[in-house]
């Protein structure tokens, strides 16, 4: 982290301004004060002349700077993300949801008076030995109607536990 003695003068003076502040100056400053303060943030010349990119990016910038970026696991995540999107991966990346319960685990649900139960598989989700890549989807086979799968099985307040 730089001390205010390594910064330069504009810049110490651009992060000890309040956040909700420096994002309102976004909208008020012309193009080229935004092509500044993007070097000034970035220590690059700005890449373009789209004034919402520069003020989109900026307003973002501004916030990583001030509040902290993204999470390492976050960062983890999007990077998987993109490989599988591009295509550009060599290993087989599964991206496991983290409200998954652990491998093996069988969830057991009661649905029209017949007890259902699903194993939790490395790459889905396994019920009367049909595979499903979603949870969802073996709540929708097993009730014929959409559901969410976390709630289906119980397991809805996992994801309010991880915020």
């Amino acid at each position: 982290m730089m001390s205010k003695a390594t910064k330069r003068p504009r810049e110490s003076a651009v992060t000890d301004t309040p956040v909700l502040a420096r994002l309102a100056a976004l909208k008020r400053m012309s193009v080229r004060e935004l092509k500044a303060e993007w070097e000034v943030l970035f220590r690059n010349p700005a890449p373009n002349n789209s004034r919402g990119y520069l003020e989109m990016r900026l307003a973002w910038r501004i916030q990583e700077l001030s509040l902290g970026g993204l999470s390492r696991e976050t960062a983890r995540m999007l990077d998987l993300l993109a490989d599988e999107i591009d295509g550009a991966s060599d290993r087989k990346a599964i991206i496991a949801d983290p409200r998954n319960p652990v491998i093996g685990t069988r969830l057991v649900r009661e649905w029209d008076g017949v007890e259902h139960t699903v194993t939790v598989m490395r790459d889905g989700f396994e019920w009367q030995g049909r595979r499903f890549k979603s949870l969802s989807a073996a709540a929708r086979a097993i009730s014929g109607s959409n559901w969410n799968g976390y709630r289906f099985f119980g397991l809805g307040d996992a994801r309010r536990v991880e915020r």
